[in-house]
């Protein structure tokens, strides 16, 4: 009787330059070594990491899935939909690889494998969007959004951070503004924006100066950013001040943190849920899911407090 611990492989070959490839045989035998009988399944289309780790997830001891943050969410969608879920291990290999940032994961593939299965368990949060889909880092709309997913994989693995750059210069002219009520917990805003995202995460799109620096991955609260739509240059630049230097204040730029959002609007707002697409939605309802999925990672052990 095989007595070596299961375990799921997810590949996306897409992602990134495909370097996964070059790297397989070697995360195998790190996989092996480490007394994993291992399952081996690469995606060929969209949503099938989902639907492997929902069907496949149930009796492994351990997921792992190497990726972007796009196949990640796949693999983290799935998994929710089971009563146990299993250690999750995660071998970045997208062009932004935001959560894998923040999670402190080596860019280096064997390194990250020998974390999958040597790393300690982290509970991290999970976004449940609109009551039947989630996120791992974040759901935005607006200026820019529509960029992660409208860019192809090709230009993403040629230009990385620069293929985000060159389409969203495109659609500067034709910023759009969305009037919206957003509510969450003590507050309701309301007004016309431009931009706005629910996170769990230390950077988006490669950029951590967006987000404040007192993130916690697993606190039950999101971070929310929304920005109003300027009027004048000397509104957009200040809106620009206030995002990269923490000393400078806008009062068009909203952060604040919250377990719950409502967000409803007058006309369909396009939503976009770790990089993908998520949907046009008049009304859209966002909880935070704390400590749901647990990432194996390098953490110092927990101190119990003495009695």
């Amino acid at each position: 009787m095989d007595e070596r611990k299961k375990m799921l492989l997810i590949i996306n070959p897409k992602s990134g330059k495909g370097q996964i490839k070059n790297q397989l045989l070697n995360i195998l035998d790190i996989f092996i070594k480490a007394g994993y009988r291992t399952e081996v399944h690469v995606t060929q289309q969209p949503s099938e990491a989902r639907e492997v780790a929902a069907r496949e997830g149930q009796d492994k001891d351990l997921v792992v899935c190497s990726g972007g943050d796009g196949t990640l969410n796949e693999v983290v969608s799935g998994l929710m939909e089971l009563k146990v879920r299993p250690n999750l291990g995660y071998i970045p290999a997208g062009s932004t690889n935001d959560y894998g940032a923040s999670l402190k994961i080596p860019k280096q593939m064997s390194a990250a494998a020998r974390l999958a299965v040597e790393g300690r368990p982290c509970p991290v949060d999970v976004g449940r969007f609109c009551g039947r889909r989630y996120f791992v880092y974040v759901a935005g709309f607006g200026a820019f959004t529509e960029v992660s997913y409208l860019t192809s994989q090709d230009k993403k693995n040629l230009l990385g951070h620069q293929a985000y750059m060159l389409e969203g210069l495109k659609s500067l002219a034709s910023i759009k503004e969305y009037p919206l009520v957003v509510e969450s917990e003590g507050q309701t805003i309301e007004g016309n924006f431009i931009f706005g995202m629910v996170t769990n995460s230390i950077s988006v799109g490669g950029f951590k100066a967006l987000m404040d620096q007192d993130v916690s991955l697993n606190d039950g609260l999101f971070e929310v950013l929304l920005i109003r739509m300027p009027k004048t240059p000397l509104e957009l630049s200040g809106i620009v001040s206030s995002l990269l230097l923490k000393d400078e204040k806008s009062e068009l730029t909203y952060k604040f943190k919250t377990r719950f959002l409502r967000v409803v609007s007058k006309e369909p707002v396009d939503w976009v849920l770790d990089g993908e697409f998520g949907g046009s939605h008049q009304e859209v309802q966002i909880e935070n899911l704390c400590r749901q999925i647990e990432i194996r990672k390098n953490t110092p052990p927990i101190l119990q407090k003495k009695m």
